[in-house]
């Protein structure tokens, strides 16, 4: 299975450009959509205090928030799941997290027993054959542990935006997941030129995938770079012709 970008036509040119630079775009909006992202944190962090975790991806839009966090030395928990089929390059960014903010990112690892009986009975690449499957792969490896992660928990933060799908596009700023527990996207109205705006102007540390035409980041067999014009979550599970979410999202 190809990951995807040899076959890009334009995929040489990602070693020549950076994302700030190709995405980055300071909007009149900024400014009051930093105040309003922070301010629903403080608000978050009021309420539920230590039942309140950063649900982190590592992607970049996870990493605004943590910067956010940091910035405001707002006392919320920073966690996030290591599958165990992540890009180095994702993983990379817990040490830079601790080194750049002081703070301690707790991972959340499937169990490994059941991985290997799954792997055992389906194979590695389990995930191309079908999307059942595929989706019992992200159970085993995402859903489980992030039951762990959030047990206890009343509300979690995430980086969902509105403009990542249309499956995405609803996205409220704080709901209910469905678990009897609160959802917080402090950032769902920003844009992609928004985010890399503020990642450019704070120096926020992200992953050098997306410099690579790689928007939405997950394991690495189930991600590719996309092409211009596709939706920003085309490159995962791309062999797939289905709503492209794991279920971390779903809507009960």
């Amino acid at each position: 299975m190809s990951d995807g970008v040899s076959s890009l036509p334009w995929a040489a040119a990602s070693s020549a450009g950076k994302a700030i630079g190709l995405y980055a775009r300071w909007t009149p909006a900024l400014d009051t959509k930093i105040e309003a992202a922070l301010q629903r944190l403080r608000d978050a962090s009021i309420e539920h205090g230590d039942g309140l975790v950063q649900s982190s991806s590592l992607g970049v839009e996870d990493m605004v928030i943590t910067d956010l966090i940091a910035r405001t030395r707002l006392p919320i928990a920073i966690s996030t799941l290591d599958t165990g089929r992540l890009h180095p390059e994702t993983l990379a960014l817990i040490p830079q997290i601790k080194d750049r903010y002081g703070f301690e990112v707790e991972v959340f690892k499937p169990v490994e027993q059941a991985v290997v009986q799954f792997v055992a009975r389906e194979g590695e690449d389990a995930m191309y054959r079908s999307i059942e499957l595929r989706k019992a792969c992200c159970g085993v490896r995402k859903m489980e542990p992030l039951t762990r992660m959030l047990k206890g928990r009343s509300a979690w933060i995430t980086g969902l935006r509105r403009e990542q799908s249309g499956a995405r596009g609803d996205v409220a700023f704080d709901e209910d997941d469905g678990n009897a527990r609160r959802k917080i996207s402090p950032i769902a109205d920003w844009t992609w030129a928004e985010v890399w705006a503020y990642v450019e102007k704070n120096d926020v540390p992200y992953n050098p995938l997306h410099d690579q035409f790689m928007p939405s980041i997950g394991c690495a067999p189930c991600t590719r770079a996309i092409a211009v014009g596709e939706d920003f979550r085309a490159g995962r599970w791309w062999w797939e012709d289905s709503t492209k979410e794991c279920g971390l999202h779903a809507k009960s």
